[in-house]
């Protein structure tokens, strides 16, 4: 099982930061997956829309301007364990799992 680290750039201007808390803005989960899960799909070959999340645990806040790592390992056809970092510090983990083949190995 081969690892694999790519940067994750979330501006730190989003707009989800906005309203997500006024006054300690975080980043929302949802965005976090959603940016994780379209960065594994590029670098992997495959469509980001045949994407799913098997599993997410959220273990610690993002705020603005966080330099992110999205660490990745394929452990199934098709399926991805992850880990997204800030430093050395784990923001969140899981599993996606794509329907589509992606890029032959």
């Amino acid at each position: 099982m081969s690892e694999h680290s790519l940067p994750l750039a979330i501006a730190a201007d989003h707009a989800a930061y906005a309203g997500h808390f006024p006054g300690r803005p975080i980043l929302p989960g949802v965005v976090l997956l959603d940016e994780a899960l379209h960065a594994l799909a590029v670098a992997d070959g495959r469509k980001a829309a045949t994407g799913q999340i098997r599993a997410a645990k959220f273990l610690s806040p993002v705020t603005p301007g966080e330099g992110l790592r999205l660490d990745y390992a394929e452990t199934a056809p098709g399926v991805f364990r992850f880990t997204v970092a800030a430093g050395t510090r784990t923001v969140a983990s899981g599993v996606f799992a794509f329907d589509d083949p992606g890029s032959a190995a």
